[in-house]
């Protein structure tokens, strides 16, 4: 009778342990040099499983984190895979851009890549306003005429039309490059201390007001410490590099990590800076009290103690940088990036 009882009690003993590692989640510990984009290819799983399952608000990771690889399962049958209905081979995804949005958002979010959105929508730029419908998904069909899905022009919210309200999106260089301006130019006509626009501002993009005599350039406004065309030519170098993989110890367009994505970019727009890190770039430059675009933007205890990170920064409290498993635009408001800021700061060799 009690062998009887103890392989009872055994056999129930196995049956509730095999249905424990049944519900848990396997678990990684990261390690330096890691990416989600790394971690996701080797448990053949995707970054954006990885962020679901982890609650993650963006895609930094530091070393001895755990994180889950696989989703906690509530019964130990394996649940059936949703049946999903294929479009046919002709049919095509579009979405209707929001505000805030940028095409490295919508592309995470659609599993596709912002080279993939650019080609089906013929964009030659990243520059994307709310109410525009994209084309993120599916094939066109070859023997139809391909239609090229255009922008929809600002509409202008004054009368008068040598002035422009900014939208959710715009930069001072976009909104020059509109209007046959320069962001100089622009600066200038409206007194402006600094590159930085907000939602709602309205400007100047004429250099007559509005009975026609030519307005004068305020002789008060701060002149800026580099060239405004280096600066553009600067931030559509950087921005050509959007969703190009995150690779450790990277400088060229096969891969960057944050200070070799600086290095590469600035050289590529004609400033001569060397390949250092992100602890060399911070000494090579100066902090500024009104940062501009093209300024660096540096945070602190990422993955390791002191300065860690550091990215450029694009206007609309943006900045661009190889932080992930990508080159990305990540807003400042994020609540990651924002508990790390350090410091805006210029560097010196643009002086």
């Amino acid at each position: 009778m009690k062998k009887i009882i103890f392989t009872l009690f055994a056999a129930t003993a196995l049956s509730m342990a095999i249905g424990t590692s049944d519900t848990e989640a396997s678990t990684y510990t990261v390690k330096s040099g890691d990416t989600l984009w790394k971690i996701a290819s080797n448990n053949n799983i995707s970054v954006n499983q990885l962020l679901t399952w982890n609650n993650l608000p963006s895609n930094s990771i530091f070393p001895n984190q755990t994180i889950k690889v696989s989703a906690t399962l509530t019964s130990v049958a394996t649940p059936k895979p949703p049946v999903v209905s294929k479009p046919p081979i002709s049919s095509v995804n579009t979405y209707t851009v929001k505000s805030g949005d940028t095409l490295s958002h919508i592309a995470r979010i659609h599993s596709t890549s912002v080279s993939s959105i650019q080609q089906l929508n013929k964009l030659s730029e990243n520059t994307i306003i709310p109410g525009q419908k994209l084309v993120v998904s599916g094939k066109i069909v070859a023997t139809q005429p391909t239609t090229t899905v255009k922008a929809p022009a600002p509409v202008p919210t004054v009368s008068n039309p040598s002035t422009y309200r900014v939208v959710s999106g715009d930069t001072l260089t976009n909104i020059a490059k509109r209007h046959n301006t320069s962001v100089s130019q622009l600066m200038s006509l409206n007194s402006l201390k600094s590159s930085s626009v907000r939602i709602g501002q309205t400007l100047k993009v004429d250099a007559k007001s509005s009975n026609g005599s030519i307005v004068p350039a305020s002789n008060s406004i701060v002149t800026p410490s580099v060239n405004s065309g280096s600066i553009s030519t600067l931030i559509n170098s950087a921005t050509s590099f959007l969703g190009t993989p995150y690779k450790w110890a990277g400088s060229a367009p096969g891969g960057f990590d944050c200070s070799g994505y600086i290095y590469y970019v600035y050289n590529q727009a004609g400033f001569s800076v060397p390949r250092t890190n992100t602890t060399g770039f911070y000494a090579l430059s100066s902090p500024v009290s009104s940062p501009e675009v093209g300024d660096l933007v540096f945070f602190k205890d990422t993955y390791r103690p002191g300065i860690s990170h550091m990215g450029i920064l694009i206007g609309n409290n943006s900045f661009i940088h190889a932080g992930g498993d990508r080159v990305q635009i990540t807003s400042l408001n994020d609540k990651y990036w924002s508990s790390k800021f350090d410091s805006y700061k210029r560097l010196n060799v643009m002086k």
